[in-house]
């Protein structure tokens, strides 16, 4: 009796593991294999350097910064936090002397102490970028504390992440600074945000430029949408679309829910080929929620945005010969929109 009770468990266990491995070969990513690339990205902490140099002479931290991170210095000291109107040894000493730029450091320091988890994410996320862009120039990351002034620049050879604009929805200092970062931004300043907001500006910034030409409500759409399929492509595959694009996760609900709809208002109101910025911004632009659309202000933000997403999605799912490179290369956007054949239903 004990042999067939083991024996059932054991026969339950088997059946258990065949279960395992049949969800794992469903959820198996379809990314490619990028383990020859040889890349290893370690963000500099000039956040920390420029701590340390408090507590020594002034003329020689600021030799060691100019030295050690060169334009990124330079951009630091007279574009972010001056501008350009005192010395770089001024605004260390206006800096040393302030204590919220002490408190903020402090801050930053203990949520970032270590930062190995992002450095590897980074380097995953930009050997996929080396995979299907192998000229691509992969900048110097560079860690930084600005006071809320930028979150993810792009300089000469370097892009900064702004340590401060990632400490946590629940910081002290957003509810501080309410009044020029409201709420709805500032719920996305988590460390998860790090690694996508710097994987789409590299995107946006040197890789896929906004063509000046695309003008109509349409061509944003699909320009914005190809932006994060891209990320689909770069990034791992635990990111969720929420944290991609921004969203709470019931406002990706709600946009799920009421997909065609959305859709059947622009339809209805002629806004695809809408030219006017004016009238198409609020499709595009960062907020709340998007006016006009929803009931109680329950609507997600820049809903161009997300319909363009899906229209992408749908356009590379319905031709599957067309490459990462040749989706990024086309810019007619009634192309795509056409052999999508998107047409979400009720």
């Amino acid at each position: 009796m004990k042999y067939n009770v083991n024996f059932r468990q054991s026969y339950l266990f088997f059946l258990f593991v065949l279960a395992f491995f049949s969800l794992l070969s469903c959820t198996q990513s379809t990314k490619p294999d990028v383990s020859t690339i040889h890349l290893d990205v370690k963000i500099a902490r000039f956040d920390q350097d420029l701590y340390a140099g408090k507590s020594k002479d002034i003329t020689e931290t600021d030799e060691f910064l100019k030295k050690k991170y060169g334009w990124f210095y330079n951009d630091f000291t007279n574009r972010m936090v001056g501008n350009g109107e005192y010395s770089s040894r001024e605004i260390l000493t206006t800096l040393y002397k302030d204590q919220a730029y002490t408190d903020l450091s402090r801050e930053s320091d203990s949520v970032f102490k270590d930062i190995t988890p992002i450095n590897n994410d980074l380097t995953q996320a930009f050997k996929y970028i080396k995979y299907y862009y192998p000229k691509a120039q992969i900048p110097q990351f560079i860690s930084f504390i600005s006071g809320f002034a930028v979150q993810t620049p792009i300089g000469d050879n370097y892009m900064g992440i702004g340590l401060d604009m990632f400490l946590g929805k629940d910081s002290k200092f957003y509810k501080a600074i309410v009044q020029s970062v409201p709420g709805y931004l500032s719920r996305r300043f988590t460390p998860e945000y790090i690694v996508p907001r710097v994987a789409e500006t590299y995107a946006r910034e040197e890789l896929f430029k906004e063509r000046d030409e695309d003008r109509t409500l349409l061509a944003k759409m699909i320009h914005n949408g190809k932006i994060l399929y891209f990320m689909d492509q770069v990034l791992a595959d635990e990111v969720p679309d929420s944290v991609k694009i921004g969203y709470t996760k019931s406002q990706i609900e709600w946009c799920k829910e009421f997909e065609a709809d959305i859709w059947a208002y622009y339809l209805e109101n002629n806004l695809l080929f809408e030219t006017d910025y004016q009238k198409i911004q609020v499709f595009l632009s960062e907020g709340p929620f998007t006016p006009g659309l929803g009931e109680k202000n329950e609507s997600a933000p820049k809903l161009g945005v997300w319909i363009g997403w899906q229209i992408v999605k749908k356009y590379m799912k319905n031709n599957q010969e067309v490459s990462l490179q040749q989706l990024m290369m086309e810019t007619d956007a009634q192309k795509i929109l056409n052999a999508s054949k998107y047409k979400p239903k009720k």
